[in-house]
């Protein structure tokens, strides 16, 4: 045996067997970890790494078509203080600054005083509240950083406890302006886009979600980003903000007076189809009028004497009828079918045979329907084929939410009995939503082109367009030339001639038709709880070249009821306005052979004068006048080409005649000589109450007339 072999075995004996029962003990420990320790070492490492957080992007603005932000996502903040946070030393810093942020807090936050912020915050530290609202309301990102700049609250959330709550919200710069146009967003913005212009280009305007981890490297959290967050693009809409404002205003003075149930005005470019206005005011419980719902493309109403204009037009089309075709409408009373057709002065004794101009002009019912009845009574199908020829009920798919499709019914659809086709003629037994009328008139205006109205125009990113919206064309003609001829031509006396006068204006021509119809109240009838009243005009202007159309339409719950008058009015103050904003003169084209080029000139000092005629590049011998500072009096000899200045003699001794200057040179001139001036009137020096060249004694009062 080899000497102290026993020994040797031994020892590896107890090594093999400390290695057996470390193994055993790092299986156990590694089972204990994996099973019955899991959750803990879990959260251990969610502290230090969190993988896959969801990083929202920013959501694009909407954006007016003159280039103003209507509608933009903003941050908001709650803010919140931890008192335990920052142990003593931080609790020192508060109390020996606590004056100073309470005093910082009142000026941030008016509405508290210093002293309520200072109790607020002392009940905050004896709770040892660890997430402490500071402040009851959401602020604004301003104001968060304004409060971020006070002691201590400008620390670390670990250091000094202040910290904040973020929320992302939508804000609106014009208020209820095409609020319901733009569309709104949950509270909660996660949850996504209500309605209107939100919603339709909802995914869009969101982006897309980016995705970082968070991890713990030397003591410090890090965001790690594995998916970039890409923000929403921007969405430019059509329409014009100072004109949404004019309609608005326009609209809601009607309604006040009125007290409408509600009411809309719409106005489009004719051309492109651009909805550059859309107001949509409903009456609240409280008596005021905001926008609820986006009636214009949703709400679906019997058009009444709008829809006159469709029905002659297919007349006139088919080659039944001309503008001076004769219809005897009596005493405005006629038996149609078994049920009385009324024009609204049948308790005057009605038109007795007018044309058909005259017609529309006094939006007679029993004209109209004679002619449809008479030509159509037999076929009602063919009239609603010539209807339909003119677009008139195609589906315009505006992609907003809740938006209706007229509802106009032939005899293959419905059941058309023999009053049916008199009452559709002139808007009843039809349900129309309102940008469909305005839609029919612009293509009138339009020469015959009927195009989708649009609301956006184009799609944005980072101030560069992406993509543009075209003006599509639902009809390239509604009719031939002839009739849109006529038809133009009876839309304009309608204005000029008939009831829709209070339509018209002035300054520039207006074409378009009034309507007024009771509103029926379903299997009720049109009476049930009283009879309510849809009044409306559609047209568009100057009828010469039409630039926009306009549609204004007022539900009121009582009588008396006139299209004319009550929305007429609403369209006259409209297009004036609009009309106003786009008036550009060019002054050259203004000068004729017996124009005037030199302006009046006052007498006075001349060399002001001289500058001033210098400055303009009017001819003058102003260059014959010496620079300085001391007045030169003298006057002025124009002609329609020349201005001649010349000097004159002034005395000390002698009152001096300041006829013909303006105040300032007049006032100057005598209080130098001594002269104490009363002045009456305003523009220049018509008489003087002291004689020029009279001898002057200082101290004297002298009274100028100007006129």
């Amino acid at each position: 045996m080899i000497p102290g072999q026993k020994n040797i075995i031994l020892r590896y004996t107890l090594i093999v067997f400390v290695m057996a029962l470390l193994a055993i003990a790092i299986i156990a420990k590694a089972a204990i970890i994996m099973f019955a320790e899991r959750q803990y070492w879990k959260d251990v490492a969610d502290r230090f790494v969190k993988e896959n957080v969801i990083v929202h992007p920013t959501r694009g603005n909407i954006i007016s078509a003159d280039g103003k932000l209507m509608a933009s996502s903003l941050p908001e903040y709650k803010i919140y203080m931890d008192f335990k946070a920052g142990g003593e030393k931080k609790d020192t810093m508060l109390m020996n600054h606590l004056t100073e942020i309470c005093e910082g807090l009142h000026q941030i936050f008016p509405d508290k005083s210093a002293k309520e912020f200072r109790q607020h915050i002392l009940k905050g530290r004896r709770l040892k509240s660890r997430n402490y609202l500071l402040y009851p309301r959401r602020i604004s990102y301003i104001e968060y950083k304004e409060a971020k700049q006070l002691p201590v609250f400008n620390l670390s959330k670990y250091k000094g406890g202040f910290h904040e709550l973020a929320f992302n919200q939508r804000k609106k710069p014009f208020g209820s302006l095409a609020a319901r146009t733009l569309g709104d967003m949950y509270p909660d913005m996660e949850l996504g886009a209500k309605n209107g212009i939100e919603l339709t280009y909802d995914s869009i305007l969101r982006g897309q979600d980016g995705i970082t981890h968070r991890q713990k490297v030397m003591n410090k959290y890090l965001n790690i980003i594995d998916k970039p967050a890409v923000d929403g693009c921007d969405i430019i809409t059509t329409i014009d903000v100072d004109m949404q404002d004019i309609a608005e205003k326009a609209l809601v003075d009607q309604l006040k007076t009125l007290d409408a149930v509600f009411g809309v005005a719409i106005v489009m470019d004719v051309a492109t189809g651009d909805v550059k206005a859309n107001v949509n005011m409903t009456r609240a419980g409280d008596g005021n009028y905001y926008e609820m719902r986006n009636t214009a493309v949703s709400n679906l109403m019997e058009p009444g004497s709008t829809f006159k204009t469709a029905s002659i037009m297919v007349a006139l089309e088919d080659k039944y009828i001309t503008p001076d075709y004769m219809v005897d409408t009596g005493n405005g009373v006629v038996n149609m079918h078994g049920s009385n057709m009324k024009d609204w002065n049948w308790y005057k004794g009605g038109y007795g045979k007018i044309d058909v101009t005259r017609i529309m002009e006094v939006s007679s019912n029993v004209g109209v329907s004679t002619i449809i009845d008479k030509f159509y009574g037999r076929n009602p199908q063919k009239f609603i084929d010539g209807l339909r020829r003119m677009s008139i009920d195609k589906p315009l798919n505006l992609g907003f939410v809740g938006e209706a499709s007229p509802r106009i019914l032939g005899p293959k659809e419905r059941y058309f009995a023999k009053t049916t086709l008199p009452w559709m003629s002139i808007g009843y037994e039809t349900m129309i939503p309102p940008i469909y009328i305005l839609n029919f008139y612009n293509a009138i205006a339009n020469n015959g082109t009927m195009v989708k109205p649009k609301f956006v125009k184009a799609i944005a990113k980072d101030g560069e367009i992406i993509k543009e919206f075209p003006t599509e064309v639902v009809n390239p003609k509604i009719c031939s030339d002839t009739t849109l001829t006529m038809i133009q031509g009876i839309l304009r006396k309608v204005v000029s001639e008939g009831l829709a006068k209070p339509a018209g204006s002035k300054q520039f021509n207006v074409s378009g038709k009034t309507g007024t119809a009771q509103i029926s109240q379903g299997k009720a009838g049109y009476k049930a709880g009283g009879v309510s009243y849809l009044v409306s005009f559609c047209g568009y202007f100057p009828s010469e070249a039409p630039k926009y159309s306009c549609l204004v339409s007022i539900q009121i719950p009582h009588g008396p009821a006139s299209g004319g008058l009550q929305a007429g009015s609403v369209f006259s103050r409209i297009a004036e306005r609009i009309y106003a904003k786009h008036l550009y003169q060019n002054l050259a084209s203004a000068k004729d052979s017996t124009s005037v080029f030199i302006p009046q000139i006052k007498n006075g000092d001349l060399r002001e004068t001289s500058y001033i005629l210098r400055d303009l590049n009017i001819k003058s011998n102003s260059t014959s006048i010496p620079v300085g500072n001391s007045p030169i009096w003298g006057k002025a000899n124009c002609t329609d080409t020349y201005a001649e200045l010349k000097k004159t003699h002034t005395d000390k001794h002698l009152v001096p005649n300041v006829r013909g200057m303006g105040a300032k040179d007049a006032v100057y001139l005598l209080e130098s000589q001594g002269l104490r001036v009363r002045l009456s009137g305003t523009g220049k020096v018509i008489k003087q109450s002291l004689n020029a060249g009279s001898y002057l004694h200082k101290g004297q009062t002298i009274t100028l007339t100007l006129d």
